[in-house]
């Protein structure tokens, strides 16, 4: 009574395509399949940023922007049109 056979999901299976149909299955993976490499494709070129730029500093620790003034407030203005 503990685990499922290979008949119960197969008939699970069969249910699930009836009632999604294999059209939206088919789309649902393609989708799947697309975030996840968009997942990989961004994490590789994180790791290729701080790499290349030689300044990553370690983790918990803050850096100050020395180029700035203190007394500088750094907004941009937009006219109503």
């Amino acid at each position: 009574m503990g685990t499922f056979s290979i008949w119960h999901w197969l008939i699970v299976l069969l249910i699930v395509v009836m009632v999604f149909g294999t059209k939206k299955l088919k789309n649902i993976g393609s989708d799947l399949g697309g975030a996840v490499k968009g997942f990989k494709d961004g994490m590789k070129e994180g790791g290729q940023n701080a790499e290349s730029n030689g300044t990553a500093t370690p983790a918990g620790q803050v850096t100050q922007d020395t180029r700035s003034d203190k007394n500088t407030i750094d907004v941009e203005a937009k006219q109503k049109s």
